[in-house]
């Protein structure tokens, strides 16, 4: 399936696990994602995504957000939507 980089992993939070993500392309609620890194490789789809503590549908270039994970995912990993 294609895919294409839309961001990258800026923070980790446990509790609960959610992960800070800078983007450099657009992402929605319910678009699947894909999350790889060196020892990360999820894909999932979006069920909430939040800019400063505030519920939020989609977001775009620029804007650095807050998607609830699977699981553990690292500073540096790349995030891409699956576009097929």
């Amino acid at each position: 399936m294609p895919e294409e980089l839309v961001g990258t992993v800026s923070d980790f939070f446990s509790r609960p696990v959610v992960a800070g993500i800078e983007l450099h392309g657009s992402l929605k609620v319910g678009d699947k994602i894909k999350i790889k890194g060196h020892t990360t490789d999820l894909e999932f789809v979006i069920s909430s995504m939040q800019i400063n503590n505030q519920p939020v549908q989609e977001a775009g270039a620029g804007d650095s957000v807050g998607i609830k994970v699977p699981d553990r995912v690292r500073k540096g990993d790349a995030v891409y939507k699956i576009t097929g």
